[in-house]
């Protein structure tokens, strides 16, 4: 049996997009010591593709980092699975807000040597030592009696949704926001410090920093946004959080409130729609409404629809040689005059 797939992206998509059956998004980590890493991927990859999962999970010695999407029919057999499972255990499972079925088209498991790139130095701190872990409720509650809330997230994923009055660090990556947001809060060590992201594992090793450089009252959302979400919904709490969640798969969004707080990085009308660029030399990520998607073909620009509309074997030309180290290419239109954002 292969234990990757090797089938051509443009058919997978092309098959999920003809798929009717229902699937379920879900995301989960856990901070575990894992010996063998590359077997233990080899497992879950056997287990996994035998029921039909997708999604992108990333495997290292200290845990796992998964975002799936599991068939609806075959949900027991995986739950069973995990349940069973001498790592994962009981791990709590974080399900998407909004899921048309549609997130992930191949399943792929890569062993890392973290599970989310922080640059952090482990040895030098203890990374079990987390913060308090806040409900919805009691994240409002925090909020409401002046607390200082963090958005742990790059620019372009707190850009369209993010809680009321959290300070945005203008960010590229994880990387970098850990050594900003150290700066940013310099003066304030013995101040209440909530923080936030997507699912909660950014704020997992975040929390743990943090307290190390001696801040003394350091909080997560617990679950992240996606939790919060469900809490609200349930509890029947008010929304702090405000527009969409960006998520790291096909969707690239889901909506948690109808607040539309972003705009087209083309034409600058009321937009939170991100896409990737069509011409895959440029793949850029950005923000295109409607009408622009229309007027440049799903392209950033008038050169890249131009190159998109190249036969596809000149555009593997032009391909040829490109570096693949460079980081995620992002549009940076509604930051570039801000180093550091601060939401309304």
């Amino acid at each position: 049996m292969l234990l990757f797939n090797r089938v051509d992206k443009k058919l997978l998509k092309e098959r999920l997009a003809e798929d009717a059956a229902p699937r379920i998004t879900v995301s989960f980590y856990k901070y575990v010591e894992i010996l063998n890493p590359q077997e233990y991927r080899d497992h879950l990859y056997a287990e996994w593709e035998s029921i039909g999962c997708m999604g992108r999970i990333y495997i290292a010695n200290e845990g796992v980092n998964a975002q799936m999407s599991v068939p609806s029919n075959h949900w027991d057999a995986f739950e069973s699975h995990i349940k069973n499972d001498p790592y994962l255990g009981n791990v709590p499972f974080k399900v998407a807000v909004e899921d048309d079925g549609k997130s992930f088209y191949k399943l792929k498991i890569k062993v890392r040597q973290k599970i989310v790139a922080d640059g952090l130095d482990d040895s030098i701190f203890n990374p079990w030592n987390t913060g308090n872990h806040l409900s919805a409720k009691e994240f409002n509650h925090a909020l409401d009696n002046g607390a200082i809330a963090v958005d742990m997230r790059n620019h372009y994923e707190s850009e369209v949704g993010h809680f009321e009055g959290a300070i945005l660090p203008d960010a590229d990556t994880f990387r970098d926001e850990l050594k900003m947001v150290k700066t940013m809060l310099n003066g304030k060590e013995n101040e209440k410090i909530l923080i936030y992201c997507t699912g909660g594992i950014r704020c997992e090793k975040a929390s743990a920093y943090f307290k190390h450089l001696g801040f003394t009252d350091v909080n997560q959302l617990q679950g992240g946004i996606i939790e919060y979400a469900h809490q609200v919904e349930q509890e029947g709490l008010s929304s702090k959080y405000i527009g969409k969640n960006f998520v790291f798969d096909e969707r690239l969004g889901e909506r948690i409130t109808e607040d539309v707080i972003a705009a087209c990085h083309q034409c600058g009308e009321t937009c939170d729609d991100h896409t990737n660029c069509l011409n895959e030399d440029c793949h850029l990520l950005f923000i295109q409404c409607p009408e622009c998607k229309a007027r440049y073909e799903g392209c950033c620009s008038d050169d890249c629809v131009e190159i998109s509309n190249l036969p596809l074997e000149e555009q593997k030309e032009r391909r040829k040689g490109r570096d693949r180290s460079k980081p995620r290419n992002v549009f940076r239109k509604g930051r570039i005059n801000e180093k550091i954002y601060k939401g309304q």
